[in-house]
């Protein structure tokens, strides 16, 4: 686990061995309309917007059902997944997920990522159909965890957290006084090939559930047309 190529950053050393317990991941992204079932029964808020980064109409368009959900703050991805009997993956099981047993940079191996391996880089300019790139499969065949959006994971970001050394079934670190910025992982369409690496680490502001007013920024976190999720299991 961490930066083994020669576009590291601090934030992915030291690189490191892990072993984890068995435990399973979806093969895409979180659709609109696999979200849409959430909220019809009513175990979920709708995304913050329906609309993308360049359509009016997205999460209410049957057009895009197959496209994933995005706009939804960490705590809404955490309510999708366990409404579905699963939960959101640990930092190092979405790693594992991308990488599998070698030191690849990209799920796909070391090539440089082009047009048929994943959506980034404004090559399409906004999000893409879940799937629709099988050559940028990772080694399990989990599709997309190079671009299309960037995911939410369960864990707390600390830029520092992998030099305390936690190699079995890494949690992340604990959450800090007024601190819940969250891991997000695997880059998105806007981002060039540095941050679609399997071990570039993003931070962003997660919900804070223990915030009063559910109204406030605080409480529900950043949303974004880049990020959605994808959710695993035991």
């Amino acid at each position: 686990m961490g930066g083994l190529d020669n576009d590291v950053t601090k934030d992915e050393q030291p690189a490191h061995s892990v072993t984890l317990k068995g435990f399973w991941i979806d093969k895409l992204e979180v659709t609109n309309a696999m979200y849409l079932m959430c909220v019809n029964a009513g175990a979920c808020e709708p995304p913050q917007y329906f609309k993308s980064d360049t359509r009016e109409s997205y999460f209410n368009n049957a057009e895009f059902n197959d496209y994933p959900v995005v706009y939804v703050s960490w705590l809404q991805a955490d309510t999708y997944c366990k409404w579905g009997g699963r939960r959101l993956l640990t930092e190092a099981e979405w790693e594992r997920a991308a990488r599998g047993d070698d030191f690849r940079t990209y799920p796909w191996g070391d090539e440089r990522p082009d047009s048929s391996r994943g959506n980034f880089n404004y090559l399409v300019g906004d999000t893409t159909r879940v799937g629709n790139f099988p050559a940028g499969a990772s080694p399990f065949g989990v599709l997309d965890m190079s671009g299309n959006v960037a995911e939410w994971v369960h864990d707390f970001y600390d830029g520092d957290y992998y030099a305390q050394g936690v190699t079995m079934n890494p949690p992340g670190p604990g959450e800090r006084s007024q601190y819940f910025n969250r891991v997000v992982r695997g880059g998105s369409y806007q981002d060039a090939f540095i941050d679609i690496r399997v071990a570039n680490r993003a931070s962003v502001q997660g919900s804070n559930p223990d915030e009063k007013d559910i109204y406030s920024k605080e409480y529900l976190g950043e949303v974004s047309p880049k990020i959605g999720f994808r959710c695993g299991s035991d």
